[in-house]
C-alpha cells in the first residue's frame, strides 16, 4: 500500500522528496563519506527521476510502410505485402489488420475488393509527410508522450527509406510537442557490432540536437532491442553485447535494453549466462508480445515474472519499462480493451518507471493502437480481417489510443489506480 501511494506522489511531485521517502521505507543509506562498516552495500539511486521516459508512456513506432509510386527510395509495397514487388491483395498481404485511412490525404490503391461501405480499398505510406504528421498529431491528441522509432539494419535496401523517415519523425515530433528516440532492433543484423556504432556516429547522433529528442537523467535516450534472445536472429555472445553497451554508454547516452521476457531467470526466450548484459543497461523493457493473450495471463505474469523483475531492478539501480499490448486483434485477444487495461493496472501497481506500448502502428501483427477499421463496413470484402467490434462491442477506431492515454494518466497519478477500465469504447 505504501509503495503505491509513494509512487503516485513521487511521479506528481517530480521526485523532490525521494531521499526522505526512501529513508522512511528503509531503502537508502547515507552516502556522506565512506561507510563505517565495509560490509555495507553501496547506495543505489532508484528510481531515476521523472524525465522523457521515466514516468511516461512510450509507443513503439515502426514507420515502415511504403507503397509503389509514393516517391520513397524503396518504391515497393514495403511491409504491406509478402512480395513487396506486387500490389497488396488477398493472396499477397503482409498486414493482419486493416487501417482506418480517413484522416490521410494521400492513399494508394490495392487489389483488394472495395470496402463493405463501397469505398476503394487503399492504404497509407509512412513516407508521406502528411502520414507522419497525422500520426504524431494523434500522439499529441491522446497524450502519448514518446515514440520509440524502430531502426533495423540500415545498410541494406531499407536504409535510405528509414533514413528519410527518421527526418520526418523529427519534424513531426517537434511540431506536435512529442519526444522520440532511436530504438535499434538488431534482429538479423550480421555486422551489428561495428555497424551500429557507425550508424549512431555518422547518422543518428545528429538528432540529439533536436528539442524533441528524448532525454533521461540529462542524457539522450537510445534503446537496443534484441540482446540475449535465444534464437538464430540474435547470435551474439555476452562479450560482444557488453562491448556495444559499454561503447554507447561512453557516448553519454541513457541506454534501454529491449530484452527477453525471461531475462531474469535466463531461460525460455533468454540465452543462459546473459545477466551481466541485462544488468549493464540503464533501463530494461522486457518483451511481452506473444507471451500473453488474456487478462488472467497478465495477473499470472505480474506475480511470477514482473514482480521478481522489478525487485531485481530496484536492488541494482535499473529502471523498469514493461510492455503493455492491446492484443492480437486477428486472434480476438482484445476483449474490447479489458485485456489491455488489466496490464496497465498491473504495471502501475507494480511500480513501473515507465510503460512501453507494443505497438503504435504494427498492423502486420495486429497489435497496433493507431486507428483501425471499426467494423466490416471499413474492411475489404472477402479480405478476412477482424475489426474492432469482433466480440460484439462497438469500438471507435481511435479507442486504443484513448485507452493508452488513460493508462498514462494512471501511471502519472492523474487517475486513481483502478481495475475498472475508465475509457468508453465509443
Amino acid at each position: 500500500m505504501f509503495k503505491d501511494i509513494f509512487r503516485s506522489w513521487y511521479l506528481q511531485a517530480g521526485g523532490l522528496a525521494l531521499c526522505a521517502a526512501m529513508a522512511l521505507a528503509g531503502c537508502s543509506k547515507n552516502s556522506d563519506g565512506p561507510p563505517d562498516d565495509g560490509d555495507e552495500e553501496p547506495v543505489v539511486q532508484w528510481p531515476s527521476p521523472p524525465g522523457d521516459v521515466v514516468g511516461k508512456i512510450t509507443v513503439g513506432y515502426q514507420g515502415w510502410f511504403a507503397c509503389k509510386n509514393d516517391g520513397s527510395p524503396i518504391n515497393m509495397w514495403w511491409h504491406w505485402t509478402q512480395d513487396w514487388g506486387k500490389t497488396p491483395s488477398p493472396t499477397n498481404k503482409g498486414m493482419k489488420s486493416w487501417p482506418d485511412v480517413r484522416d490521410y490525404t494521400e492513399t494508394f490503391a490495392t487489389d483488394f475488393q472495395a470496402l463493405g461501405n463501397g469505398d476503394a480499398a487503399t492504404v497509407f505510406s509512412s513516407f508521406s509527410d502528411q502520414t507522419v504528421d497525422v500520426q504524431f498529431s494523434w500522439m499529441k491528441q491522446y497524450n502519448l508522450d514518446v515514440a520509440a522509432l524502430q531502426r533495423f539494419n540500415p545498410n541494406g535496401i531499407e536504409g535510405p527509406v528509414r533514413d528519410a523517415i527518421t527526418a520526418k519523425v523529427k519534424t513531426a515530433a517537434e511540431k506536435h510537442g512529442r519526444k522520440f528516440y532511436i530504438m535499434y532492433d538488431v534482429s538479423g543484423w550480421t555486422n551489428m557490432q561495428s555497424e551500429i556504432k557507425s550508424d549512431w556516429t555518422n547518422k543518428m547522433k545528429k538528432y540529439v540536437a533536436s528539442a524533441a529528442y528524448a532525454k533521461q537523467n540529462g542524457k539522450p535516450v537510445v534503446c537496443i532491442w534484441g540482446f540475449g534472445f535465444n534464437d538464430g536472429n540474435h547470435p551474439w555472445n555476452v562479450n560482444t553485447c557488453l562491448e556495444v553497451i559499454t561503447w554507447f554508454k561512453e557516448q553519454g547516452v541513457y541506454l534501454i535494453g529491449g530484452v527477453p521476457t525471461h531475462w531474469l531467470n535466463q531461460n525460455s526466450d533468454s540465452r543462459p549466462g546473459f545477466l551481466p548484459v541485462y544488468k549493464a543497461f540503464n533501463m530494461l523493457s522486457p518483451w511481452m508480445v506473444g507471451r500473453i493473450g488474456r487478462a488472467v495471463d497478465s495477473d499470472n505474469f505480474f506475480a511470477s515474472v514482473n514482480t521478481p523483475d522489478i525487485n531485481y531492478c530496484k536492488q541494482n539501480g535499473i529502471d523498469y519499462q514493461p510492455c503493455v499490448l492491446p492484443g492480437d486483434l486477428q486472434e480476438r485477444q482484445r476483449a474490447h480493451g479489458d485485456f489491455m487495461w488489466r496490464q496497465f493496472y498491473n504495471m502501475v501497481r507494480l511500480g513501473s518507471q515507465g510503460i512501453y506500448v507494443s505497438m503504435f502502428d504494427e498492423y502486420n501483427e495486429a497489435n497496433q493502437i493507431a486507428k483501425t477499421a471499426e467494423d466490416q463496413s471499413m474492411v475489404p470484402a472477402g479480405g478476412g480481417f477482424q475489426t474492432l467490434d469482433e466480440d460484439g462491442t462497438k469500438c471507435s477506431s481511435d479507442y486504443y489510443m484513448r485507452l493508452s492515454g488513460d493508462g498514462g494518466k494512471m501511471l502519472k497519478g492523474q487517475l486513481p489506480l483502478t481495475t475498472v477500465r475508465p475509457t468508453p469504447t465509443q
